[in-house]
C-alpha cells in the first residue's frame, strides 16, 4: 500500500529538523536560542522547511551555473556550496525572526556535513515506503 505524498513530506521535514537539532548540539556557532521546548521544536520545523525550499530552488541553479567548477574540482566545490547554502538558511531564518543563527562559513560547513550524515542515517532506519523513496 503506497504512502501518501503528504506523509512522505512530513517524514522528510521531521528528518531534516532532527538533523538540524543535532547540528545545533554539536557545532559551536549554530545557535538555537529558543526558551521553551515547544518553541525549539517549532523553530526547527520552520527552519527545516526553509532548508528544503533553499535546496529545492537555489541549489539546482547553482549546480547549473557552477557546473564547470563541479567538474574542475571533482565535486569538492559541493562542500563549499552546501556550507554557503546552510549559512544562507541561517541568515534567512534570522531575517524572519527565528531564533536560529549560523555564525559564519565554518559553522555552516560543519553543520551541512552533520545534517547530511544524520539525514542519511535516519533515512537508513526509516523504511523506504514511509519516506517515499
Amino acid at each position: 500500500m503506497p504512502v501518501s505524498n503528504a506523509l512522505a513530506f512530513v517524514v522528510r521535514v521531521l528528518v531534516v529538523a532532527a538533523s538540524l537539532w543535532v547540528a545545533t548540539v554539536l557545532v559551536d556557532g549554530i545557535e538555537l536560542d529558543a526558551s521553551s521546548t515547544s518553541t525549539r521544536v517549532g523553530t526547527l520545523l520552520v527552519v527545516a522547511l526553509i532548508f528544503g525550499v533553499v535546496n529545492a530552488v537555489v541549489k539546482p541553479l547553482i549546480k547549473v551555473v557552477g557546473c564547470p567548477l563541479y567538474v574542475l574540482t571533482l565535486g569538492l566545490i559541493g562542500l563549499v556550496v552546501n556550507a554557503l547554502l546552510f549559512w544562507l538558511v541561517g541568515s534567512l531564518s534570522d531575517a524572519v525572526g527565528l531564533p536560529f543563527v549560523v555564525d559564519g562559513f565554518w559553522p555552516g560547513f560543519w553543520g551541512a556535513i552533520i545534517v547530511a550524515i544524520v539525514g542519511f542515517v535516519l533515512h537508513l532506519v526509516i523504511p523506504d515506503k514511509v519516506d517515499g523513496r
